[in-house]
């Protein structure tokens, strides 16, 4: 996976791609897809939510810029993948997940991982996680109409912001660097993911 799906594509990141080689992606997933954990696509989890494809989840955390000192923010726990990827690689993850059982499952398995640079909280991700602002990074795994303003209130000057924009069924993936006066766009390509609901983001 790491060799055809990530280098090859080019993610040059050591940390990231080393990161990608050592946490179990099947663990993440029902016993049925375990065969499937390092294809190149995404997968299906619980409550109509997907596991990103390997590519995306490291081309995303690439683009967060971590050094191992940061506290980043995470919008949909889901699985929790993503957030072990970022917590062998920042210093501290929130991630905040809409549904509780997800929020639950996620929970479980990280702490049975080992992981105690994570806390999950069940909210409304689009609003942020104002009381443990600023941060550092903070990446979004769902796809938005726009950015949510709370999410670019809530960044560090200098800190990135990863997140899709765009239509239900086709977004752009956006890098946002927030400066002393606004910000600085990158686009990183097309994508599709989940519906990102809240007050900021799709409603239901």
């Amino acid at each position: 996976m790491v060799e055809t799906q990530l280098r090859a594509r080019g993610i040059r990141d050591k940390r990231v791609l080393e990161t990608m080689r050592y946490v179990p992606r099947h663990l993440f997933l029902e016993e049925s897809l375990h065969s499937q954990a390092y294809e190149d696509h995404a997968l299906p989890i619980a409550e109509k939510q997907t596991i990103s494809q390997p590519y995306i989840v490291a081309l995303m955390t690439e683009a967060l810029e971590l050094k191992g000192t940061e506290k980043v923010l995470e919008i949909g726990t889901g699985s929790g993948y993503q957030a072990a990827i970022l917590a062998e690689l920042a210093e501290r993850v929130l991630s905040i997940e809409r549904i509780e059982s997800l929020a639950n499952e996620a929970r479980k398995l990280l702490e049975r991982l080992g992981y105690r640079n994570i806390t999950i909280k069940v909210f409304d991700g689009t609003c942020g996680w104002k009381e443990e602002s600023p941060f550092d990074a903070i990446i979004v795994t769902a796809g938005s109409p726009s950015v949510p303003q709370p999410l670019i209130d809530q960044l560090k000057i200098k800190g990135r912001l990863v997140i899709p924009v765009g239509e239900v069924y086709s977004q752009m993936l956006l890098k946002i660097t927030k400066e002393e006066k606004g910000g600085r766009q990158e686009d990183m390509g097309g994508c599709r993911f989940v519906k990102l609901l809240g007050e900021y983001g799709w409603k239901e």
